[in-house]
C-alpha cells in the first residue's frame, strides 16, 4: 500500500438517519462521503481543557469482523478526558453502507481508515483497532507512519498458522457453500440465541453482560442479520483475513508489523477464543517499539470487557514516550519489548 494509492478528496458531512447508530450520552455520529464509499463516524469529543492549553490529541478506532463503531463506546467515554475520538464504521459493517468496488480485503479497509483520515486531516492520531480492525491498523501503520502517533493493537488478527480450534468455526465462513448451510441450518434461531452464542465467542465471561445490553445487543443483531447484503459482507470480509493469512514478502502483515515506526501497545486476552493468546509474545517481538498487557479474564474484545485496563495502559504509553521525549530519545528510536505484565481481572 503505497502513500499515492490515496485520494486527498474532502470530506462530505451529512446527516445521520433516523435509523442511524444508537449513540451513548456525549456521543454524536456523521456520514462522510468519500469517493466509492459512505462512512458513518461516532464521536465523542474532548471533555476538558488539556493542560497547557490547545487542542486534545485526535484517536481513530477500528472494530472488528461482524462489529461496528459502537465496541468503542465504553473506552472512548473513559479517554475522552485526554483524547478527540472517533470510532468508524468500516464499509458494509455497522451503519455504512457496502463500498461501490464489493472490496471487502484487509487493504481495501485500510484504504478505507486513510481515506477517511486523509479527508478530514486528522493525523496523525492515537489508531486503536480489534481484531480484523487491528490487522488494518497494521496495514495502516505500516504505509502511511505520518498518519500514525501511537498504535494500540487488541486482539490483533495477525498470521496464525494453524489456528486455535475454537476459531475454526469462524474461518469456514470464508469456505463456499458453507455459509448458506448454517443460514439454512440456524435461520429459525431467535434473535436472543444468535446474541448468546455470538457473546460466548468474543466474552471472556459473558455472564458479565447485563439483561439491558444482552437485549440491545440482540436487537442490533438482528438488524444488522436482516440487512440484504448481511452474508456478503461477513464471507468477503472473513475472505480477505484469511487470504492476508498466506501472503508472503512485503504483504505478509508479520513483515508489515515490524515496518511500523509508532510505539505499539499489544493487549491480548487469556481468554480469547479467535485470536489465541500464545500469539502475544510473537506479536511484542514483531513491532519495532512496543509493550505488551495480558489480561487473566479478557476474551477478543478487552475494550469491551475491562476498558479501564485499556485506558490505564494506553495512559502509561502515553507517559512513556513523555518521558521519552524528555530524556532527548530520538522519534522512532527501536527499544527492546516492555512487557507492561499481566494485568489483574479475573481468574
Amino acid at each position: 500500500m503505497a502513500s499515492t494509492d490515496y485520494s486527498q478528496a474532502a470530506a462530505v458531512p451529512a446527516v445521520v438517519p433516523p435509523a442511524g447508530p444508537v449513540l451513548t450520552a456525549g456521543e454524536t455520529a456523521r456520514t462522510v462521503q468519500l469517493p466509492g464509499l459512505g462512512l458513518v463516524v461516532r464521536s465523542r469529543a474532548h471533555t476538558a481543557p488539556r493542560q497547557g492549553g490547545g487542542e486534545a490529541e485526535p484517536a481513530m478506532f477500528v472494530h472488528g469482523l461482524g462489529g461496528s463503531s459502537q465496541n468503542w463506546s465504553a473506552l472512548m467515554a473513559s479517554l475522552a478526558d485526554s483524547l478527540d475520538c472517533h470510532a468508524l464504521d468500516l464499509p458494509g459493517f455497522g451503519h455504512s453502507p457496502p463500498p461501490d468496488d464489493g472490496n471487502y480485503s484487509i487493504a481495501a479497509h485500510a484504504r478505507a481508515v486513510v481515506k477517511l483520515l486523509d479527508a478530514e486531516g486528522r493525523g496523525p492520531v492515537h489508531l486503536f483497532g480489534n481484531s480484523m480492525g487491528g490487522a488494518v491498523s497494521v496495514k495502516v501503520a505500516a504505509a502511511r507512519p505520518d498518519l500514525v502517533r501511537t498504535l494500540t493493537l487488541i486482539s490483533p488478527a495477525l498470521p496464525e498458522v494453524p489456528p486455535q480450534l475454537s476459531a475454526v468455526p469462524t474461518a469456514l465462513l470464508s469456505v463456499p457453500g458453507l455459509p448458506a448451510l448454517y443460514a439454512r441450518s440456524t435461520r429459525e434461531w431467535a434473535p436472543e440465541r444468535r446474541t448468546t452464542a455470538l457473546l460466548s465467542l468474543i466474552y471472556g465471561d459473558p455472564a458479565v453482560v447485563g439483561e439491558t445490553a444482552r437485549a440491545a445487543a440482540a436487537g442490533e443483531y438482528q438488524r444488522r442479520f436482516d440487512l440484504p447484503y448481511f452474508w456478503d459482507v461477513m464471507i468477503r470480509s472473513t475472505r480477505g483475513i484469511v487470504n492476508s493469512y498466506t501472503l508472503g514478502g512485503q504483504h505478509s502483515l508479520w513483515r508489515q508489523a515490524e515496518r511500523v515506526l509508532a510505539p505499539t501497545l499489544l493487549i491480548y486476552g487469556v481468554r480469547d477464543k479467535l485470536v489465541s493468546v500464545r500469539m502475544a509474545r510473537r506479536a511484542s517481538r514483531a513491532f519495532r517499539d512496543s509493550r505488551l498487557l495480558t489480561i487473566p479474564g479478557a476474551g477478543h474484545v478487552a475494550m469491551m470487557e475491562y476498558p479501564y485496563l485499556v485506558d490505564r495502559a494506553f495512559r502509561d504509553l502515553r507517559d512513556d514516550i513523555a518521558t521519552r521525549a524528555r530524556t532527548g530519545a530520538a522519534d522512532g528510536t527501536v527499544t527492546s519489548t516492555t512487557d507492561m505484565g499481566t494485568a489483574a481481572g479475573g481468574s
